[in-house]
């Protein structure tokens, strides 16, 4: 007889998911029972860190990652990272364990009172199965919906009794059906109204491009770097980006928008259409009044999330699979202008720039940083002060190459980096996470040390919360608390470092992108000049 146990290893190893994401506490001990020598367990110290690892292997390998939390408490802690999930569209499973059916009415401890309510509304579905039959169907509904667009975490409550019934022959049937099937997406747009967007594109006298992290995530990098050089469109990145959907090497990049309304309708002055592709419209942040667009200006949103689309305040849009949608665009208009825009990339040996005091100021530290990091490095960025210095010296050139959280929550760079490079391991990873931000997962050290993780964490310390001050004056609040960083990393067995100048920040990256054996951290301490918002 099969058991809800074997029937769910088997669901899991037909999706891939093999690497599960944890914290566990007693009702998710029937889970690891037995645990399979194919199966790769990732523990974390706090769940928050599990997540946001999960989220970092996903967004690197194209995957839905696996969460395993200790059922409500679990949960709780874990809910700001799932908040992070939900905004990166990060497709991810996140179970939760349960007490036993028999146990449940009476509320005895560990029960996960409403457990389908507790992680809303972040999640796009959330379930507790009716029986433990119903186990393995729910987990491939489960991987289905994180899949669909848009793509974001889900949640399973598994009651832990569920794990050891055995299945008759129809429920075992069931269950490998579960297993076996397969739900496709990334619909082309209609064929006539992608026609018509193309005739707006070839009739407009001065259009542009505005490109998204959907661009990367969907694997519509090459696609919409063709449509710019056909039509030679500029091309903006979208405001507060979690990944990068255009190289920003090439010619015909500008630059990021401004994250703020009347900021960035000026900043698209002139353009008399605007298209959108993989981005909402817009991701503001802070509120600075204006016109939503130029007068004049028309606004086309593509997008495979239907909700982003009904969100979006201005424009018209079309909702289908980014990639599928851009390539017939790109055959179907005229190709315009010569080959200047073809994508040139900057072979220019970089120089490590010379000390400019002590301690270094943010631009001349991510200047160092950039130049001796490998071309293939995998970048993890949560570091809000020093954002304009890390635009200004590192570029993006190739998909897959940036991470970073788009809520608006701490706690991402350092879990998220570690995910990563479980996931990508051919590639280095280097995680910049300000002081602040490294305290609020400082634990992921541990996991990253435990499983000797070549991850490159470099912390530019300002050893205050620099961007909340900058934020502080913005809205006349200027009594923001500051921050100490704590040499916590060799106690959590990291080897640490701290960078003198510039030359010998340099030299330590160069030196930890080359360790194969586990992570480093080097700290560098910058000026706690608050950026400018």
């Amino acid at each position: 007889m099969t058991t809800v146990r074997a029937a769910t290893r088997e669901l899991l190893r037909s999706r891939g998911a093999t690497t599960v994401f944890g914290n566990p506490g007693s009702t998710e001990l029937p889970f690891l029972q037995d645990f399979p020598e194919d199966f790769r367990y990732v523990l974390g110290l706090q769940e928050a860190v599990v997540v946001g690892m999960a989220d970092g292997h996903a967004q690197a390998t194209g995957r839905t990652a696996l969460v395993h939390l200790h059922s409500a408490c679990g949960v709780g802690n874990a809910m700001g990272a799932i908040v992070t999930a939900a905004a990166n569209r990060t497709p991810m499973v996140v179970t939760a364990g349960q007490q036993v059916r028999a146990m449940m009415t009476m509320e005895a401890l560990l029960t996960n009172v409403d457990a389908t309510l507790l992680p809303r509304p972040a999640v796009k579905w959330a379930y507790e199965p009716p029986r433990p039959q119903d186990v393995p169907a729910a987990l491939a509904r489960a991987f289905h919906i994180a899949e669909s667009a848009p793509r974001g975490p889900v949640f399973l409550s598994l009651p832990m009794d569920d794990f050891d019934v055995e299945l008759d022959a129809a429920g075992a049937r069931a269950a490998r059906h579960a297993a076996a099937r397969r739900v496709g997406g990334a619909a082309r747009a209609d064929r006539a109204e992608v026609e018509a967007l193309a005739r707006k594109l070839m009739t407009a006298v001065d259009p542009v491009l505005v490109t998204g992290g959907a661009v990367d995530a969907e694997g519509a990098w090459d696609a919409v770097v063709a449509l710019a050089e056909r039509r030679g469109l500029p091309v903006w990145a979208s405001p507060v980006e979690g990944r990068v959907g255009f190289p920003e090497t090439h010619p015909l990049y500008q630059g990021v928008l401004p994250p703020a309304i009347g900021p960035l309708a000026q900043t698209l002055a002139g353009h008399d259409l605007v298209l959108v592709a993989g981005a909402p419209v817009f991701r503001y942040h802070p509120y600075v009044p204006g016109p939503l667009l130029p007068e004049g200006t028309a606004l086309t949103l593509l997008t495979s999330d239907p909700g982003e689309a009904a969100r979006a305040p201005v424009g018209d849009a079309l909702v289908a699979g980014l990639r599928p949608t851009l390539e017939l665009l790109c055959e179907l208009v005229d190709k315009r202008g010569d080959d200047e825009a073809a994508h040139r990339a900057d072979d220019t040996p970089v120089e490590i720039p010379e000390a400019d005091g002590e301690p270094m100021s943010a631009s001349i530290a991510l200047a160092a940083i950039a130049g001796a990091a490998p071309a293939d490095t995998v970048w993890v960025h949560e570091s809000p002060s020093t954002v304009q210095a890390f635009r200004d010296h590192v570029r993006v050139d190739r998909p897959g190459s940036f991470l970073a959280a788009t809520g608006g929550g701490r706690g991402f760079g350092l879990a998220a980096a570690v995910g990563a490079r479980l996931g990508r391991p051919e590639r280095p990873v280097v995680a910049l996470v300000g002081d602040g931000s490294a305290q609020y997962a400082i634990t992921a050290l541990w996991t990253a040390a435990a499983y000797r993780v070549p991850v490159t964490f470099v912390v530019p310390a300002n050893r205050e919360y620099a961007v909340l001050k900058s934020f502080g004056r913005f809205a006349n609040a200027p009594d923001v608390p500051g921050l100490d960083l704590c040499a916590l990393a060799r106690g959590y067995g990291v080897p640490a470092h701290r960078a003198t100048d510039p030359a010998h920040l340099a030299e330590l990256v160069g030196a930890a992108t080359a360790r194969p054996d586990g992570p480093v951290l080097i700290e560098a301490p910058v000026t706690t000049v608050p950026p400018v918002l």
